[in-house]
Formats: structure tokens, C-alpha cells, sequence
């Protein structure tokens, strides 16, 4: 006869889903620690300063994310797909102009705040070639210009370079706020514009 199974406890079960739970929420305040030391100071932001804010230990961050860049991935991952949501938003409105002007200022507000954004942007290429996030923008500023909207040799590597060159100098500069960003965004946009006028 087989030795009778050890019989579990309902105070083990209770106890198992307590650590559970606890693994959850610590889970979660390392994400949300993360998520704002990545925005505050972009990759330079470290596990140590993360696990600080979280109010847990390093050995609890590195249990679920082994790097650092495992950390990232998982934030900027959640900062991409609003991106993404975006743009497919700006793709799907008639007026390409108004679509351009919105989309722009809403990435550069979000650049304003978010270093995490900035810092991995350029680099996702993959991740850009995945979500067509690219094409999406090319045909975005396509129909501006068939629309008669921007300028006829207007590129979408145009305003890219635009964009990142006051990105660069605002962010030299300390520059957060969103209203400026949003301002040079305009800008920008403005000096491409087909017939020349300031934007409404």
C-alpha cells in the first residue's frame, strides 16, 4: 500500500497565495519605480536607484528582470505601444495637416517628460519595423502633401531631423516643460507648411 499523501493545509494554501500576492505587488512598485527613475534620467537611471524607490531590494528586481536592459525593455515597451496607438490614430483622420500638427506635439510633450522615450526611440529599429511605424508616418505626411498642406519636397526624414535637432538642444537645455516642446513642435511643422501661414 502507497504511503498516504501528505494532506495540505488550508493555513499553507492561505500562505502561498499571501507570497503570491506579495510577488505581485512588489512586481508592481518595481515597474512603477522604474518607470518614473527611466523617465527622470533616461538610461543612466540604475537598478539600485530603482529598487530604492520601489522599497524592496535589488535581489527582488533582479529576480524577475536578470539586466537592466531586461528592466528597460519592459518599460519602454508600454512607452512604444503609445506610440503606436498614436500614430495609427493620426493615420485614420482625414485632415493629414491637423493629424501632423497633433501627432507631433503629443511625441514632443512626451519627449519633454519621458527620457526613457528619447533614449530608446532611435534605437527600436526592430521594434519600429515590426508596427510599420515608419511607413505609417511616411504615408501620414504623403497625404499632407497631396492635400496640398506641406510643401511638395517635404520629407518625413525632414521633419524627423527637425525634430530631433530642438530635441536635442531642449534637452542640453533642461528644457521640460511640455508647452515649449509642443511649441518648437509647431514650429517646425509651420516652416514646411505649402502656403506659408502660421498654424491656427
Amino acid at each position: 500500500m502507497s504511503p498516504a499523501r501528505p494532506q495540505s493545509t488550508g493555513t499553507t494554501g492561505a500562505r502561498t497565495v499571501a507570497r503570491r500576492s506579495d510577488a505581485r505587488r512588489n512586481h508592481d512598485r518595481v515597474i512603477a519605480a522604474a518607470a518614473e527613475v527611466f523617465a527622470e534620467r533616461g538610461l543612466d537611471g540604475t537598478i539600485p536607484e530603482i529598487a530604492a524607490r520601489a522599497g524592496v531590494g535589488k535581489a527582488t528586481v533582479y529576480r524577475s528582470y536578470p539586466t537592466k536592459d531586461d528592466l528597460v525593455a519592459a518599460v519602454a515597451r508600454d512607452r512604444l505601444t503609445w506610440l503606436a496607438d498614436r500614430v495609427g490614430a493620426a493615420g485614420r483622420r482625414d485632415d493629414a495637416y491637423a493629424a501632423l500638427h497633433d501627432l507631433l506635439g503629443d511625441i514632443s510633450a512626451g519627449l519633454a517628460t519621458d527620457r526613457l522615450l528619447a533614449d530608446v526611440l532611435p534605437h527600436a529599429t526592430r521594434w519600429r519595423q515590426e508596427h510599420d511605424l515608419d511607413g505609417q508616418f511616411d504615408r501620414l505626411i504623403e497625404r499632407a502633401r497631396n492635400q496640398g498642406r506641406i510643401r511638395p519636397d517635404a520629407t518625413a526624414r525632414d521633419i524627423r531631423i527637425l525634430v530631433g535637432g530642438y530635441s536635442r538642444v531642449l534637452t542640453d537645455l533642461g528644457v521640460r516643460d511640455p508647452a515649449q516642446w509642443r511649441r518648437y513642435a509647431s514650429l517646425t511643422l509651420h516652416a514646411l507648411r505649402a502656403d506659408g501661414r502660421p498654424d491656427d
